[in-house]
């Protein structure tokens, strides 16, 4: 593993881990800061709103500064992000009923980190893995996303208990960014290993940002895969961030909600590991990209109707598992995909427009997903508290995810034509005067 891919996995796990901190308690802050439910989603929510415009600048500065640059600066945003929310709990800089305002600025600035480092994998594997290292250097690199996942679904519950336990949380979550400033800051000097570790690499022979773009809008192929990559990160934001408060509604704990995040981690994370190894042998990236997203939209099918009924903890944990499995498995190998059909545009400009496309579908799946939940009354079983906004019923939104499914499918088989017409890794590789395996 190279010097530059260990602070690109830290800080994808720590952009994780950082955007989360608030959803696994959502109770518990809205309690703390005196908020309602609304304002602690948009500790979330603004993650995804502010990636939308700082995406486009990300994707300039990976392809054209390089990967020292992005990642230096994304360790500085983290670290001030993470003190800033600190301040909230600072007696001597109170603001009373606003401290929320502190939280918001705070998510904010690690929000504009976000793009920095999550379009990084694909460039890291072009510029320091030979051709059959890829998928896997992009695999490893791409899964600490749910590992920072499942930190965040672990550690916030296990030290919030009560809603005076906050202040604790967010001293813990701002050690790990300060100290990962400190490492990257003084370790990192290369942006590029000085030999290119395969031919392709050595040829910088990438469009510019501006004419990638355009290139990309051109081609069908790129489009039905961004449509659909950027569809199911959305329903992965969503289901991480409303976990919590879905399951609360039938009488389910935080502790199981953070579990089930948990096991959609793990499972991920096991299944990631063994297609990107299946993917670097077979290069068969279409029928694993296409297999897998039919499988994650019956697995989201079956989690959105059975977390409608109580008493189905063993069915929730399995169906989590599977939704992991094969959701988190399919995206490095989708995103090298992405990459491999969209050449020669540069890896940040094919991987950081999928990433755009991914947040303002995960807005729009926020807001219709909190838009059709209404007061449930009559809930004595439970959990939710009153600070939360009380018991929310949400029995109408398997029907908006029903419909994603239908056309998730529909995409995914009629991306047949639009592939064949793509660019496939062993035509790119003998574009590029690389054999390949």
């Amino acid at each position: 593993m190279n010097l530059i891919h260990l602070p690109t996995i830290d800080f994808k796990y720590f952009k994780e881990w950082l955007w989360l901190t608030f959803a696994p308690v959502a109770d518990k802050t809205a309690e703390h800061f005196h908020i309602t439910l609304d304002i602690v989603n948009w500790l979330s929510l603004v993650y995804l709103v502010i990636s939308v415009p700082f995406g486009l600048v990300a994707i300039w500065m990976l392809d054209t500064l390089g990967l020292k640059c992005v990642v230096m600066l994304c360790a500085w945003l983290n670290m001030v992000g993470s003190i800033v929310r600190v301040l909230s709990i600072v007696d001597l800089l109170s603001l009373s009923s606003f401290n929320v305002v502190y939280l918001l600025v705070g998510q904010c600035l690690c929000a504009m980190a976000q793009p920095l480092i999550v379009f990084a994998p694909t460039k890291l594997a072009a510029v320091w893995f030979p051709d059959h290292q890829r998928a896997t250097a992009n695999m490893i690199a791409s899964m600490s996303n749910p590992l920072g996942i499942l930190i965040a679904n672990i550690l916030s519950p296990a030290l919030v208990h009560e809603e005076k336990d906050i202040p604790l949380m967010l001293g813990v979550y701002a050690g790990p960014a300060i100290l990962a400033c400190v490492l990257t800051t003084v370790g990192i000097h290369k942006k590029e290993p000085p030999t290119p570790p395969s031919a392709s690499a050595s040829q910088a022979n990438s469009q510019s940002v501006f004419t990638g773009l355009k290139m990309l809008f051109k081609n069908k192929a790129y489009l039905v895969l961004a449509l659909s990559i950027g569809g199911g990160v959305g329903l992965f934001t969503c289901y991480t961030a409303l976990l919590e408060q879905i399951l609360c509604v039938m009488g389910y704990s935080n502790f199981f909600a953070g579990l089930c995040g948990a096991l959609f981690t793990v499972s991920g994370l096991i299944g990631a590991f063994f297609l990107g190894l299946y993917v670097d042998r077979t290069k068969k990236f279409i029928e694993s990209t296409k297999i897998g997203f039919c499988l994650t939209a019956l697995a989201s099918i079956a989690f959105a109707v059975v977390s409608q009924f109580r008493n189905q903890a063993y069915a929730l944990a399995v169906i989590s598992s599977l939704f992991g499995f094969f959701g988190f498995a399919i995206y490095p190998v989708a995103m090298e995909l992405a990459v491999e059909c969209s050449y020669p545009v540069g890896e940040g400009t094919s991987s950081g427009l999928i990433f755009v496309s991914s947040q303002i579908l995960g807005v729009i799946f926020m807001v219709l997903l909190q838009s059709l939940a209404v007061e449930k009354k009559n809930a004595s079983f439970s959990t939710c508290t009153v600070a939360q906004g009380g018991a929310l019923d949400w029995s109408r939104n398997w029907q908006l995810g029903k419909q994603k499914y239908d056309i998730h499918w529909e995409i995914v088989l009629g991306s047949r034509k639009g592939n064949e017409k793509g660019v496939k890794p062993e035509k790119r590789m003998k574009k590029q005067g690389a054999k390949p395996d």
